[in-house]
């Protein structure tokens, strides 16, 4: 889309992961057998997958869309942004 559209329009990707969301504590609670959501997001096993050692809340989604959308990322098109504490670059 950027590619082909990029001249009237900026079409950039956010690639949330971890966001502590209600389908996501729901998911967690049936995978875990209803571990405490705060315990198990604080826990050893999340601390070693997330980077960040934690879930991120979705405002920190909103902000980067928020970003992408407003005028201080005027020149950024094509961008795919991940929103997931680190988790991909572990």
């Amino acid at each position: 889309m950027a590619r082909e559209y990029g001249k009237r329009i900026r079409a950039n990707v956010v690639v949330p992961g971890g966001i502590r969301t209600e389908g996501v504590r729901e998911a967690v609670h049936r995978t875990l057998l209803k571990v405490d959501w705060d315990k198990m997001a604080t826990g050893f096993f999340f601390q070693a997958r997330l980077p960040m050692g934690r879930f991120g809340d979705p405002d920190e989604v909103a902000r980067v869309i928020l970003f992408l959308v407003s005028d201080l990322a005027s020149y950024v098109n094509g961008a795919v942004v991940p929103v997931d504490g680190g988790f991909l670059s572990a």
